[in-house]
């Protein structure tokens, strides 16, 4: 079972990291509308339509990437204070009661989107290049079904960790810095305590000596 949750969890990350790359793109892309506009006095005409449509399908592709590294935004001051159990039965009934609709919605209306789009292949109303956009709403129905098959696994690590007592074991890629200071000064707080317990032990010890 492990090995198919990584599965998942490789191929969200592959698609995330693939799609990262359009981040430099988007920066080649800006810089030189920048130099045209202001140096050359002689703006592009695709540019703008470049530009969101590489920023969509950035921020599109990265959806099910995140849920796979557990890195989406939460009340963590609230929810990193519960045990793992109850984070599990809490993630349970909201991915049934919100997340798996909102999905579901949006590979329904995602396709319709996109299917309008590419029979009548539309394209883009914001430039005099009009550049052909339906291949880029097509994503949207792709991310959902993507996001709906990480939302199964998140779903099945719930029911591993209610099981179990605690979370199976995820890929990591980079943490929070805000984490990694907790977690240094919980492991320096404990080092000291454990000091602190060896000092005393070796008192009493000298004491009844």
């Amino acid at each position: 079972m492990q090995s198919i949750l990584l599965g998942v969890d490789r191929v969200n990350a592959f698609i995330g990291k693939l799609f990262a790359w359009c981040i430099v793109i988007l920066m080649v892309a800006i810089c030189y509308e920048v130099y045209c506009r202001y140096v050359l006095r002689a703006p592009t005409t695709w540019a703008y339509d470049v530009s969101l449509m590489l920023y969509g399908a950035l921020f599109m592709m990265a959806g099910a990437y995140t849920l796979s590294r557990n890195g989406h935004v939460r009340g963590d001051f609230i929810y990193r204070k519960w045990a793992p159990t109850t984070q599990a039965k809490s993630d349970l009934v909201l991915y049934f009661l919100f997340y798996f609709p909102g999905i579901l919605a949006l590979i329904y209306s995602g396709w319709g989107y996109f299917y309008l789009s590419w029979l009548l292949n539309e394209h883009s109303s914001f430039s005099p290049e009009g550049p052909v956009i339906w291949p880029f709403k097509a994503i949207i129905p792709f991310v959902g079904v993507m996001m709906l098959f990480q939302g199964v696994v998140e779903v099945v690590r719930c029911w591993i960790c209610i099981r179990d007592g605690d979370w199976p074991q995820r890929l990591h890629d980079v943490e929070e810095l805000e984490k990694v200071i907790l977690d240094e000064a919980a492991a320096k707080a404990a080092a000291e305590e454990e000091a602190a317990n060896a000092a005393e032990r070796e008192a009493t010890t000298r004491g009844s000596l």
